[in-house]
């Protein structure tokens, strides 16, 4: 296995919030799909690396209490982490140091009541 995780859905319930929140946290554009039954937005990601979607469909219902999920969050999570509150999200764990060999991580609840969390060196 070249990763752990092939694909993401973070599940909401107004996909128009949900978009917006996430190009303010992460100041990239995410790009449209869908699927039969489903409405989705995709993050930015190279071609053959990790990806994930914000998702609109039945059955799908955000959570605080499930897995987490850890986004990349770039250099350092700390400029992410600063536009979640603007946002319309929450911050539930600041920046805190794992290890100085594996980083910093965050959480936050997004603007649909998902639980996520970020994960950066710096």
């Amino acid at each position: 296995m070249k990763n752990a995780i092939n694909w993401f859905e973070i599940p909401v319930v107004d996909l128009d919030r949900a978009k917006k929140f996430y190009q303010e946290i992460f100041a990239a554009e995410f790009y449209d799909f869908n699927m039969p039954g489903f409405k989705m937005f995709g993050f930015p990601c190279d071609q053959d690396g990790v990806g994930g979607a914000i998702c609109l469909a039945e059955g799908m219902v955000p959570s605080k209490t499930g897995v987490i999920v850890y986004l990349n969050g770039g250099d350092d999570l700390s400029i992410i982490l600063n536009r979640v509150e603007a946002a319309g999200g929450s911050i539930v764990v600041p920046k805190t140091q794992i290890t100085p060999e594996i980083g910093y991580f965050a959480h936050f609840i997004d603007s649909e009541g998902n639980l996520l969390a970020l994960h950066s060196m710096n």
